[in-house]
């Protein structure tokens, strides 16, 4: 028998064999291969986080979520991250997001709004419907993309921050368009946080109407709390459970936004959004779960904390994606938007402290 039939015969077929073997393995591990490495990104999200959240402990006046944002641009901007951050920040402003919006649920108790009556509770829903209306209406007016209206419309009128993020997960707008609405949103219920204090004591409310005030109509929560405590410890209790009421209309608001979305990708390709977004769900999960009284309060407390670094990390990773160049496209249109929207809800706020309080 020749070599060359020897070959055919015996070492060929085991060499297909093993070469059949290898080419599975390969394929086998390929998947394992391309699966984005996301600690990178995430560790320098966790730093950036720590020192937002630690610039705010320093500082209370400072809210973690506009100092990680604005970190995050100057990065983006000054020192833009390379591809293999990337991984890492998509989990941080997708997953983590809607983590820390869930977990915004498990502040308010039910019970607590219902409490309030049903006139301060009419107030609260129609206070939210007006705002959103007046702020959607001069967004238009002055221009702004549905998407930049809607965010500062729901920053505005439902609670800050965390309401930006959320609805920004359902109308997927761009992510100069949330940085600015964002901004917009914290700088304008800090002020509002010096200047309800004021005016109560300038006009002469009592603590109870001050309360009712400064909860309907201050931006976020934790603007909300500093605020009633500076009207005095009457008003503290009345303006965070008020608050608290405007930040359960988030749910509703945003199913709202999910079935227009639905609606808008009738008759397009891809997969139509889900009528109530997964974060949604859980945000009203956590609502269930806080307002049955079965969590101590320790943990509620604990939970808080991480509902603010999980926020605040998200917005780190949102602000660096954000140009710069980008930004001043947008001109000063969201910063009138912004201050319309606060005066609007402000002079609300205030007739119906004057008719309830």
């Amino acid at each position: 028998m020749s070599v060359r039939g020897l070959l055919g015969r015996s070492v060929l077929p085991q060499a297909e064999s093993m070469t059949a073997t290898v080419d599975l393995l390969r394929s086998a591990a390929l998947p394992w291969r391309r699966r984005p490495v996301r600690l990178p990104g995430l560790a320098l999200v966790a730093a950036a986080t720590a020192a937002a959240v630690g610039l705010h402990r320093w500082l209370p006046m400072v809210s973690p979520l506009l100092s990680a944002i604005l970190l995050g641009i100057a990065v983006g901007n000054l020192a833009p991250p390379g591809p293999r951050y990337a991984p890492g920040f998509a989990v941080a402003s997708r997953t983590l997001l809607r983590l820390g919006v869930a977990l915004l649920g498990l502040q308010l108790v039910v019970g607590d709004v219902f409490g309030l009556g049903p006139g301060v509770i009419g107030l609260i829903v129609l206070t939210v419907v007006l705002s959103l209306a007046g702020s959607l209406w001069f967004g238009k007016f002055l221009g702004l993309s549905p998407a930049q209206r809607l965010l500062i419309a729901c920053g505005t009128s439902i609670c800050g921050a965390a309401a930006v993020a959320a609805a920004d997960g359902v109308v997927d707008g761009e992510e100069e368009e949330a940085a600015a609405a964002i901004g917009v949103v914290v700088v304008f219920g800090t002020l509002l946080l010096g200047g309800i204090p004021l005016a109560v004591w300038l006009l002469g409310l009592s603590p109870q109407a001050g309360g009712l005030w400064a909860g309907i109509s201050i931006h976020e929560v934790a603007q909300v709390v500093a605020a009633g405590g500076l009207i005095g410890s009457g008003a503290l209790a009345t303006a965070v459970v008020v608050k608290l009421g405007r930040v359960l209309m988030l749910a509703p608001v945003l199913v709202v936004l999910g079935v227009r979305q639905r609606r808008a990708h009738t008759g397009r390709t891809g997969a139509r959004p889900p009528l109530v977004p997964l974060f949604v769900a859980g945000f009203a999960a956590c609502v269930a779960l806080g307002s049955s009284g079965v969590i101590p309060g320790p943990v509620l407390a604990g939970a808080a904390q991480v509902q603010t670094v999980l926020l605040a990390a998200a917005m780190f990773a949102l602000g660096t994606g954000v140009r710069l160049a980008t930004l001043r496209a947008l001109g000063p249109r969201p910063i009138l938007l912004g201050a319309a929207a606060t005066v609007w809800i402000s002079v609300l706020g205030l007739a119906g402290a004057l008719l309830v309080g």
